[in-house]
C-alpha cells in the first residue's frame, strides 16, 4: 500500500486530527480504494470492482450540523476525505463499492451474491411473518424490524434505536411482541433466555453493557419480560407449555421460576425499592423506573402507583396463576386471589369519573399507602395500555380512547402529555432547584435545546412518541369489541404511520416527533419499537383474508 501525498501548496488542518486521518490512511495496491486502519484490530477497507481510486485528501470546514444543533450541541463542524473513486458505466452495466469493516474482507463470491442474497432474506421474513404481497405497509415494517436483531455472545438480543441505543431491557421487551408478530419465535425465545439469566432479586437490567447490567432502574421491564413469555407460548399453540420449563442457566432454573422469583421480588421488596403495597396489592415505583425515566433532573416524576405499572402487574400475576405457582411465601395468598383484590384497588383507585379517563399515578412517597395517595389527572398515553391489556373494557375504555383521540393523537405519533392543566402540579426542577417547566399546564411540545434544561423536560411531556400510536389503536379496536367500523378507524388510524417510512431515515421509524406542527422527527433516527408495535398491532387488525 502506498502512503498518501498531499499536493504542494494546498492548506491543510494542524494539529492531532490531520495527523490521525493522515498516518492512518493508504490506498490499495491490488484495486482501486483505500484503507483507514487507526489502531490494531480497527479499520475500514472501501474499494471498488470497476474504475479508479484518486487519493486527494481534502479537508471540508464549517459543514452545518442542523440536527445537533437543535439538541444543543455545535452546530457546525469539520470533515476529512481521503479521496475519490471515478466509475465511468455504459448503459446497462454495472459496478459494485464494497466497504468492510472486518479484518479478512469478504469472499468476491459473498460480494456478488450479496444482492441476492439480501432478496432471498427479504422474501423469507416477508413468508415467515405472513404478509400478504398486496400488503405493502405490513412488508415494509417486517423489513424494518429485521435491523434490530443482533447477536450477543451464543443468544440473541434486540438493538433498542439507531445510531446510539444497545439493548435496554424494556425496549427490548416490548420490541419482541413485534418480532412475534413477525414469526422471530426462535429469536424471541433465546432474547428471553439473555434476560433471564440476568434476573435476581426480581429485577431485570435497565440496559446491558457487555456483561454490566449493575443499572437495574426499571420497574416496568421485568413485568414486560412476563408479558413477552405469556404472548411467546400463545404463539408457540400445543408447545407454549414447554416454554415455561426452558432452563435459562447451569443452576437449572427455568421461566416459570424466573416469572415467580420477578412477582416474589416485588411482594418482598427489591433491592432497588420496587416494593407491593399489600393492603391494595399495587406496586410503588420509583420516580424514573417506568419508560418515562429521564433523570438528574428527573423530567417526568412519576414516584409513586404508575397506572401502566399495574396493568403489567396484573396480568404477571394472572399468568402465575394458569401455572399453577405456588405462592410467593410458600403458604399465603395464591396468585389468583392476589390478582382479583389487586384489579378492583385498581379499578377503585385510578378511575377519575370527572375527567373520563385514568390517572396516571398515584402520587405516593415511599411508605405512603395506595388508598391515601394523591391521583393525578394528567392525561397520558398509559392511559391505554390497561385497555390493550384487556383489564379495562366498556364505557370506560370507550371514554379513555376518546380522550386520547382528541388530546394525544397526531399523525403517526401519540403525544406522552395532553395540552390540558394538571391536578397536582407536576414541577420539574433542573439539579440546582431552577423551576423548569409550568407546574399547572406541564405540556411541553418540542423536544429541541439543551438536554438538561429543555428537552429532558420535553421529552414525556408533550413529545410525541411512536411506539405508543399503536397502542391507541389497539384500544380503539378492543373498546368496541365486535365492530367492523372501530377495526377499520383502528386499521386507517394505524396506516399513517407509513408516511413516516418515507422520511428520515428510509423504511424506518423515528424514536419521537414534536408533539405541535410541523411534528419535526427528533432522536433516534430508527426505533425498535416503534417499527414492531407498528407490525404486531398492523397484524392484529388484519382483517380476515388478508390486506
Amino acid at each position: 500500500m502506498n502512503s498518501p501525498q498531499y499536493p504542494a501548496g494546498e492548506r491543510w488542518f494542524s494539529g492531532h486530527a490531520d495527523h490521525h486521518f493522515s498516518s492512518n490512511t493508504w490506498t490499495l495496491e491490488d484495486r482501486p480504494g483505500f484503507v483507514f486502519a487507526p489502531a490494531p484490530g480497527r479499520q475500514i477497507k472501501t474499494w471498488s470492482d470497476a474504475g479508479t481510486y484518486q487519493s486527494q485528501p481534502e479537508w471540508s470546514e464549517g459543514l452545518p450540523h442542523p440536527v445537533e444543533s437543535s439538541r444543543g450541541m455545535t452546530g457546525s463542524g469539520d470533515a476529512w476525505s481521503p479521496g475519490w473513486f471515478s466509475i465511468p458505466l455504459a448503459p446497462g452495466a454495472s459496478a459494485t463499492v464494497t466497504a468492510s469493516a472486518d479484518d479478512q474482507p469478504p469472499a468476491p463470491s459473498t460480494v456478488a451474491s450479496f444482492v441476492t442474497a439480501r432478496l432471498n432474506r427479504n422474501a423469507s421474513a416477508h413468508e415467515r411473518a405472513g404478509i400478504p404481497a398486496q400488503d405493502s405497509f405490513g412488508r415494509q415494517l417486517v423489513l424494518a424490524t429485521q435491523a434490530f436483531v443482533v447477536r450477543r455472545d451464543d443468544t440473541r438480543t434486540v438493538i433498542a434505536g439507531y445510531p446510539w441505543f444497545l439493548d435496554w431491557g424494556r425496549d427490548s421487551l416490548i420490541a419482541a411482541r413485534g418480532l412475534i408478530a413477525a414469526g422471530m419465535l426462535d429469536e424471541v425465545r433465546d432474547l428471553l433466555v439473555t434476560f433471564a439469566r440476568f434476573e435476581k432479586d426480581g429485577t431485570l437490567p435497565n440496559s446491558i453493557h457487555g456483561e454490566d447490567a449493575s443499572n437495574r432502574d426499571t420497574t416496568d421491564a421485568p413485568l414486560w419480560f412476563g408479558i413477552v413469555c405469556e404472548e411467546l407460548a400463545a404463539s408457540l399453540g400445543t408447545d407454549g407449555p414447554a416454554l415455561y420449563q426452558t432452563r435459562i442457566d447451569d443452576r437449572g432454573r427455568t421461566l416459570v421460576d424466573v416469572l415467580r422469583s420477578i412477582a416474589s421480588g416485588y411482594l418482598a421488596g427489591t433491592p432497588n425499592r420496587i416494593r407491593v403495597d399489600h393492603a391494595s396489592g399495587l406496586v410503588w415505583s420509583p420516580s424514573h423506573f417506568t419508560w418515562m425515566d429521564t433523570n438528574h433532573p428527573a423530567g417526568t416524576p412519576r414516584e409513586g402507583y404508575p397506572v401502566e405499572i399495574q396493568a403489567l402487574w396484573i396480568r404477571l400475576l394472572l399468568q402465575l396463576a394458569r401455572l399453577g405457582a405456588s405462592p410467593w411465601d410458600g403458604r399465603g395468598e395464591s396468585w389468583a386471589d392476589l390478582a382479583r383484590r389487586t384489579r378492583k384497588s385498581f379499578e377503585t383507585y385510578f378511575w377519575l369519573e370527572e375527567s373520563g379517563w385514568l390517572a396516571d399515578c398515584l402520587i405516593a412517597g415511599p411508605d405512603v399507602p395506595a388508598r391515601t395517595a394523591a391521583p393525578s389527572n394528567a392525561l397520558r398515553s398509559n392511559t391505554l395500555v390497561p385497555i390493550a391489556l384487556d383489564l379495562i373494557e366498556g364505557e370506560r375504555a370507550r371514554r379513555i380512547v376518546e380522550a386520547a383521540r382528541q388530546h394525544l393523537v397526531i399523525p403517526g405519533a401519540l403525544r406522552s402529555l395532553a395540552p390540558l392543566p394538571v391536578l397536582p402540579p407536576l414541577p420539574i426542577r433542573s439539579s440546582h432547584g431552577q423551576l423548569l417547566n409550568n407546574p399547572d399546564w406541564p405540556y411541553w411540545p418540542r423536544y429541541e435545546g439543551d438536554e438538561d434544561t429543555r428537552r429532558k423536560p420535553a421529552y414525556h411531556n408533550g413529545t410525541a412518541w411512536t411506539w405508543t400510536f399503536p397502542t391507541f389503536c389497539e384500544a380503539l379496536a378492543k373498546a368496541y369489541p365486535g365492530s367492523l367500523p372501530a377495526r377499520a378507524s383502528a386499521r386507517a388510524y394505524l396506516a399513517s404511520m407509513a408516511e413516516l417510512l418515507g422520511q428520515g431515515c428510509l423504511g424506518q421509524v423515528p424514536e419521537v416527533i414534536d408533539g405541535d406542527f410541523p411534528h419535526t422527527h427528533r432522536g433516534c433516527d430508527a426505533q425498535a419499537w416503534g417499527v414492531t408495535e407498528a407490525l404486531r398491532v398492523w397484524r392484529l387488525l388484519q382483517p380476515e383474508g388478508g390486506a
